[in-house]
């Protein structure tokens, strides 16, 4: 699920992403009983990799709801957008299916879900910090009686949200760069051992020849001696010979 709009990379801004959200939120308001098309279209809206990658989201439910009504919830959903029930759309369909069942893989477990109940405790704390500095900045600037937009409920929850969204995306690009770090570890590992398996065979190949030309070796050596010995034994025959025959007699001229 890829978009060539920015809005779909955790990077954008933050003015880009609270206009972004706002308007979605209105729209599924708007929308309150959305139609399998409806479902499929929110699921995979451009910029939906934001809002896929928190699970309350997409199966549109408060973090604080217990599992067994996340379950219905996600039943309800997964029967809207299965593929057999969109035979005119069944590509998509599949796609946010699958969103959906990734959703409540997440939150069926105890342990993952307690990391993104985790993000809201941090987000909410984060936007407490954010709130209780501006008070300070107009305490400062000698309005501490000035409101702030946090005050009204429902753009505190908003702006909690917004954080929400901003903590998942972090939580994304680590992910991605921790799984490129250890690919890049694999693959260095795996030269090293290619090389290794290419050293030990190139060692085993030389012993091999080695020992097949032992042999050969031995057998050359063999011959060299057995032609060195015939050799001395011709010479020293041949000097015996020489000092065991008399000089010839050499008459006596007058």
């Amino acid at each position: 699920m890829s978009s060539s709009s920015a809005k779909d990379q955790p990077g954008t801004s933050r003015d880009t992403f609270e206009d972004f959200y706002t308007e979605v939120k209105e729209i599924e308001k708007r929308d309150s009983v959305l139609t399998p098309t409806q479902q499929i279209d929110r699921l995979l809206r451009p910029g939906s990799t934001y809002f896929n990658l928190n699970p309350f989201e997409v199966l549109q439910i408060e973090p604080e709801a217990e599992v067994a009504d996340i379950k219905k919830r996600y039943r309800t959903l997964s029967i809207l957008v299965h593929p057999d029930k969109n035979h005119d759309n069944q590509e998509r369909a599949q796609m946010a299916f699958d969103i959906v069942s990734r959703s409540w893989k997440i939150l069926e477990n105890e342990l993952t879900r307690k990391k993104c109940l985790d993000v809201y405790e941090e987000a909410k704390g984060r936007t407490d910090h954010m709130i209780a500095e501006k008070r300070k900045k107009l305490k400062k600037e000698g309005r501490p009686t000035e409101p702030i937009p946090e005050d009204d409920p429902a753009k505190y929850k908003h702006a909690i949200y917004v954080m929400v969204m901003k903590l998942f995306a972090d939580m994304e690009r680590r992910r991605q760069k921790l799984d490129q770090r250890d690919q890049e570890e694999r693959k260095r590992k795996r030269e090293t051992e290619i090389e290794e398996e290419e050293r030990v065979k190139a060692d085993r190949e030389w012993q091999q020849n080695f020992e097949e030309s032992r042999q050969s070796r031995v057998n050359s050596w063999h011959d060299f001696q057995s032609g060195a010995g015939k050799s001395k034994k011709t010479k020293k025959q041949k000097h015996m010979t020489g000092m065991m025959v008399p000089p010839k007699f050499k008459p006596e001229t007058r």
